[in-house]
């Protein structure tokens, strides 16, 4: 008879490998992964808690953020299997009109939970090239870019004393008063009524 120290910790994700942004030049849809079993990675076993963070996360972007951790996860299930290495490098951004057209509609969809992959059709680039293409021209991910976007929107907002932090919160598409608290703390340093009273 055995009696373990520790709970077993267990995760279990689908990933659709057509769906998924890894490189294409990977092939990730083709690949025939070796199963394995009692194995340890901590690269694979980070990226897994960051992907399993963002189940039922209150946070606009966590649906983006979580399809680039998808394509993460691919990527690092590839190299535990000896993948291949992609041949191609990408150095360049996107272009001007690129930036313009998801610019624009990030600014007219603030509220609205989007996915990475209908940004990245916005610009006819797959989701694997748009991801490392917006990084090197706005300076962040788009997840990251987005809850900025929002939370400047929400600053701009507080200006009026007659809407709630609630109102704000959901006007910027945050479910919930503390995941907008959350984040807005995390952007600017302090906590929406904190701002908002310096404004006073």
């Amino acid at each position: 008879m055995q009696n373990p120290r520790l709970l077993t910790r267990s995760i279990c994700l689908y990933i659709d490998p057509q769906a998924v942004p890894a490189d294409p030049d990977l092939r990730f849809a083709e690949a025939e992964l070796q199963p394995r079993l009692l194995f340890e990675d901590d690269d694979l076993w980070e990226t897994a808690l960051k992907l399993k963070g963002q189940i039922g996360g209150a946070d606009p972007s966590d649906r983006m953020y979580a399809d680039a951790l998808g394509g993460l996860l691919a990527h690092e299930l590839l190299r535990l299997d000896g993948g291949v290495r992609s041949r191609r490098t990408y150095r360049g951004g996107l272009a001007g009109w690129q930036q313009t057209r998801v610019m624009e509609f990030m600014e007219g969809h603030l509220a609205q939970d989007i996915s990475l992959s209908t940004l990245a059709r916005l610009v006819r680039l797959s989701p694997y090239h748009f991801l490392r293409c917006f990084k090197t021209s706005f300076g962040e991910p788009p997840h990251r870019y987005w809850t900025r976007r929002r939370i400047e929107r929400a600053m701009a907002l507080m200006g009026n004393p007659r809407a709630s932090v609630t109102d704000i919160a959901l006007d910027v598409g945050y479910a919930t008063t503390s995941a907008f608290s959350v984040a807005f703390r995390r952007i600017t340093g302090q906590t929406p009524t904190d701002y908002r009273r310096e404004l006073e």
